[in-house]
């Protein structure tokens, strides 16, 4: 009894230790959810404005650009997946990978080749698990975004974009992220960045009416030249600020669950470990009343 006793203590004393850690870690992440919230609804207006500017242009012109005119064959797509540097977030990286893998598997069904850039330490160990290549990877800083990497991702990508599939450059170009919906809800989400599919902010003209054309200084080249990186780099910091609200909002979720967690543990074993004290007492009660009786029956047969 004794022994059992000791065990649920060291069990008890276990879980009120790992209560204590995940409650920490719950609070830290209640406080960085909302400046995380506050990020993604600052660069939401911006975003729709870039992206209504570059409709316009897209539009109300007839001018073919390389970043907003379909190839007439696909043969190489490009997947970025965001994921977080961290873990104990729950299911928030495992979602958009077996999302991205969704995706891949439709791509190839259409006869495309993929290639892959990763963010965050999650995406880039499971590749390395996997044995599965990628062209680029960026780890750190996925739950405070900077604008200089969203930069850094996005030059790449039109780069790539920008090449030829035949000298190893793709055709078109996927985000993959977790979009914030509530502190309950992230959404894995795909997103076609390039080429562009700009319908934000335009309406549908009705049956009789068609698009004007309208005429931009400088030229509608220069101007799409102008807008179209601004507008990508704003997308993808944009899906980057939304990756982190959704690891933040995911990450206190679990902690949460592991908290109440902790507590039905602490609760089991100091009921098992009540009811084996009392077990232990009355053993010894009973052995102290069986010794007892021993001795007044060795009295009475003297």
């Amino acid at each position: 009894m004794g022994a059992q006793l000791r065990v649920y203590r060291q069990k008890i004393k276990s879980a009120q230790t790992t209560k204590k850690i995940t409650r920490a870690m719950e609070l830290i992440s209640a406080s960085r959810i909302y400046k995380a919230q506050q990020r993604v609804a600052s660069s939401t207006p911006y975003s729709r404005a870039v992206t209504r500017a570059v409709s316009a242009v897209a539009t109300y012109s007839n001018v073919d650009h390389p970043l907003t005119t379909e190839p007439a064959v696909i043969e190489r797509a490009a997947i970025v997946i965001f994921t977080s540097d961290r873990g104990l977030a729950g299911a928030f990286s495992s979602n958009v990978l077996k999302e991205a893998e969704q995706l891949t598997a439709l791509l190839r069904e259409q006869g495309k080749d993929v290639v892959y850039y990763l963010v965050g330490r999650k995406a880039v160990g499971n590749f390395n698990f996997r044995k599965r290549s990628s062209l680029r990877s960026w780890i750190g800083g996925t739950d405070l975004p900077q604008f200089d990497t969203a930069k850094e991702i996005a030059d790449e990508v039109v780069g790539l974009f920008n090449t030829p599939a035949s000298e190893g450059g793709v055709d078109e170009i996927h985000l993959v992220y977790n979009r914030f919906v509530s502190m309950i809800a992230q959404v894995p989400e795909v997103v076609r960045l390039l080429p562009l599919e700009v319908v934000e902010g335009v309406d549908a003209p009705a049956d009789n009416e068609v698009f004007p054309l309208y005429e931009f200084e400088p030229d509608v080249t220069k101007v799409l030249d102008a807008l179209l990186p601004v507008y990508i780099e704003s997308r993808i910091f944009n899906a980057m600020l939304q990756s982190a609200a959704s690891e933040h909002a995911a990450r206190q979720k679990a902690m949460k669950s592991a908290t109440d967690n902790a507590d039905k543990l602490i609760k089991n074993y100091t009921r098992l470990s009540n009811a084996a004290r009392q077990a232990e007492i009355t053993q010894q009660i009973s052995e102290i009343v069986g010794g007892a009786d021993a001795l007044v029956t060795t009295d009475d047969d003297n």
